[in-house]
């Protein structure tokens, strides 16, 4: 039988990740515009209102559905604004292993907000879910990203060559693809020791009735 995560609301100070929602969809559709979402995933340039629906209301709840992944928005607490996404994917529940990646909007960036998101979410996986294997994957110049990754404590188990496609703009204002390496992270349970330290502390975990 395929195990699925629950609907989950997770807060910290600062932050509360929650399901996406249809109300989201302006500022997802701005976020996945930004030049450098762009440049280092593989989200369809231009990103529409109509790609962000779809998202929302079919490819999210299809993942979680069939136990692959989980996408959650990440908002300010005391705004309410969304201030990224941090999504699961590739999640195989026989090794309770799952990869983790996040965009944030460029408006949000230089607060900490990627590093505090991503721990509380990886604090929650392998305490709340039992899971024994976090992995994230950066590419090789993508050094916020990297910072991330370190800053949470994750460890680098080394490099995955030619095996990230990263985009740049071309002289006529397209993109066009170009490879990279990947540089993989892992976090298992005893490394989170510490990490909370250096970041805000997990406010607790709250069930959603309802995914949509």
């Amino acid at each position: 039988m395929t195990s699925t995560f629950p609907n989950i609301s997770i807060s910290t100070e600062r932050l509360v990740l929650r399901p996406l929602d249809e109300d989201d969809v302006p500022a997802l559709t701005e976020m996945m515009n930004d030049e450098q979402v762009a440049a280092w995933t593989d989200v369809p340039q231009p990103f529409t209102e109509d790609a962000a629906r779809v998202w929302i209301n079919e490819y999210a709840p299809t993942e979680r559905a069939a136990g692959r992944g989980l996408d959650l928005a990440v908002t300010e607490f005391l705004t309410q604004r969304l201030v990224g996404v941090i999504q699961l994917g590739k999640t195989n529940w026989h090794i309770r292993s799952t990869e983790l990646s996040y965009v944030i909007a460029p408006w949000a960036r230089g607060e900490g907000y990627a590093s505090e998101a991503a721990l509380v979410t990886a604090q929650w996986l392998l305490g709340d879910q039992k899971l024994e294997r976090v992995e994230l994957r950066t590419a090789a110049d993508n050094t916020a990203s990297q910072q991330v990754a370190q800053q949470i404590g994750c460890i680098s188990e080394g490099v995955l060559r030619n095996a990230c496609i990263a985009h740049v703009r071309t002289e006529d204002g397209t993109w066009t693809d170009v490879r990279t390496d990947f540089i993989v992270w892992s976090l298992l349970p005893e490394d989170l020791d510490g990490a909370g330290e250096q970041l805000a502390d997990t406010g607790g975990f709250t069930s959603y009735s309802d995914w949509n």
